[in-house]
């Protein structure tokens, strides 16, 4: 899921993470992706099938929010054993903190959606 091999010559070839944002940190983003790639292969975990037709009105797979995916990443045993469990613990902390500061913050939308329709 997530993951494109386009069509082309043999010197072009290459496969596309089409999960990860333009925000993300490239380091971790590259950690994760080869982790999840190692516990596929040695759990022998089979590929899904190739998606066909329109991905967006296929029920959701990936954790919807940041809080969602903190959680999902504190509870994954395996990818703590991968990553490491200090790593894992830092980096949630953080984003933790993070994402309780953004949420502090009152964006545009909310400003003009939500504060002058009330």
């Amino acid at each position: 899921m997530g993951f494109r091999s386009p069509l082309s010559t043999p010197e072009a070839r290459r496969i596309e993470n089409r999960v990860i944002g333009a925000d993300a940190n490239p380091y971790v983003a590259l950690a994760m992706t080869l982790a999840c790639g190692y516990l596929g292969l040695k759990n022998k975990l089979p590929a899904k099938a190739e998606m066909k037709g329109d991905a967006y009105l296929a029920p959701y797979a990936l954790p919807r929010s940041l809080g969602e995916a903190l959680e999902w990443l504190r509870r994954d045993d395996a990818l703590r054993e991968v990553l490491g469990d200090e790593f894992v613990t830092v980096y949630t902390e953080i984003k933790e903190t993070e994402f309780e500061e953004f949420m502090e913050v009152i964006s545009p939308w909310e400003r003009e959606h939500l504060l002058l329709h009330v």
